[in-house]
């Protein structure tokens, strides 16, 4: 298995990335002396985004990616753009309060919209295509458990219906004891979609540098500046777009755990082998944690995604190998009849994850003329939509309230 060159965030080849792109536009390096009102440090589908609606609003912005754009993490990604943050509703509204809970669910919501309208305005083709959702328990205290989950969504107003054990059968092959089925959910290909929204950030104004780290980030009075090996920003301020809290800011560190999350893709299958894989045009996950997840590609291979695993030290390959076997033999149990289906494609990715599962965004009071974009979990696509949203109202200081859901401080 070959290692990928994105310093660790991700591992093995994910078939979104093809291996030299030529109908991408290729950015320059930094170099020499320049100035932006904002600099935007990441260059993967969050820093797209941000990119997008801060250029868009008519500020002058540049984004810097230390390697080839949309090659790290968002690569990784399985390409589910889910409405549902990974904490239900019910653990929101244990932690946070109804109005909280309701809200945050409400933001996600809008956010998927948000993104798949953009997509469409700006007419990025990359496999977009709109999916309903089916959230499973296989035991049935754990259906217990997510009806529960059902009956809060329903009373806070976000449309759902409840499967039992025979309609989930009869729509996955997949033997459970009952499931939610929701829609708004999409699917598409992460690195195209990150691709074209940078194409369209960089018509409306926005400056993009790759294969330009950077180096140094120094206050100087009420600027900031971004350094690289061969060039600097001046700016007002810097998004720290990155994913996770990098050695930079490693006073950050502490509020994330890192995860390694596995993908399998096999061959592409008949139209008799789905037929008796039973799986319909869904997107599939169960409650287990880790959880497990499976759609469809547009070629009509079964993806198979999930069995994070927290980041620990030893011989990469090895731990890989026994992760996506383990996968597998999850998802075998799950669908028997994938029994002699081989697997193409195996990859792996690097996420970062908060104690409530949701993301920062905003200030941190150690860091001057820094906005931050962290921790989006499993919902990176959902949540670099709102993570744009805030940071521009961070920018023009029009605060909606809802940034004080995302704050650093917001636990304790």
């Amino acid at each position: 298995m070959k290692r990928s060159t994105a310093k660790g965030l991700r591992y093995g080849q994910p078939i979104w990335l093809p291996r030299r792109d030529r109908r991408r536009a290729k950015y320059p390096k930094l170099i020499g002396a320049h100035q932006a009102e904002v600099v935007i440090v990441g260059g993967g589908v969050t820093g797209a985004l941000i990119a997008l609606k801060f250029a868009t609003a008519g500020v002058r912005v540049a984004l810097l990616e230390g390697e080839t754009v949309g090659a790290g993490s968002t690569a990784a990604s399985s390409a589910l753009i889910l409405p549902d943050p990974d904490q239900g509703i019910r653990s929101l509204n244990e932690r946070y309060g109804g109005m909280a809970g309701r809200r945050i669910w409400q933001l996600s919501h809008e956010a998927v919209r948000e993104f798949i309208t953009t997509l469409r305005r700006h007419r990025i083709s990359c496999g977009l295509v709109d999916r309903q959702v089916v959230h499973f328990a296989v035991d049935p205290d754990s259906a217990e458990n997510l009806r529960l989950e059902y009956v809060q969504r329903k009373a806070a107003g976000f449309p759902c219906d409840w499967l039992t054990p025979e309609s989930l059968l009869r729509l996955t092959g997949i033997a459970g004891a009952g499931a939610i089925r929701s829609k708004g959910s999409a699917q598409l290909n992460p690195y195209r979609a990150c691709i074209g929204v940078l194409r369209a950030a960089a018509s409306a104004g926005a400056r993009i540098y790759e294969r330009s780290p950077a180096t140094r980030i120094t206050p100087r009075g009420d600027r900031i500046r971004v350094s690289t090996s061969r060039g600097r920003i001046d700016a007002a301020r810097v998004v720290v777009a990155t994913g996770y809290a990098t050695p930079r800011f490693r006073p950050l560190a502490g509020r994330f755990r890192m995860y390694r999350t596995y993908v399998l893709v096999t061959r592409r299958l008949t139209v008799c082998q789905r037929r008796k894989l039973g799986l319909g045009p869904l997107l599939v996950w169960d409650t287990e944690r880790p959880y497990h997840y499976a759609r469809w590609t547009s070629d009509h291979r079964l993806l198979l995604g999930g069995g994070d695993r927290p980041v620990r030290s030893g011989h990469r390959h090895a731990m890989f190998a026994a992760a996506t076997r383990e996968l597998w033999d999850d998802f075998h149990r799950l669908l028997p009849t994938l029994t002699n289906v081989p697997v193409e494609a195996a990859w792996e990715g690097l996420f970062a994850l908060t104690p409530d599962s949701l993301p920062y965004i905003g200030p941190h009071r150690r860091y001057p003329h820094h906005l931050f974009a962290l921790g989006y979990g499993g919902n990176g696509m959902t949540f670099a939509s709102l993570a744009a949203r805030l940071l521009l109202e961070y920018w023009t200081g029009e605060l909606s309230g809802d940034e004080r859901l995302f704050r650093f401080g917001r636990l304790r």
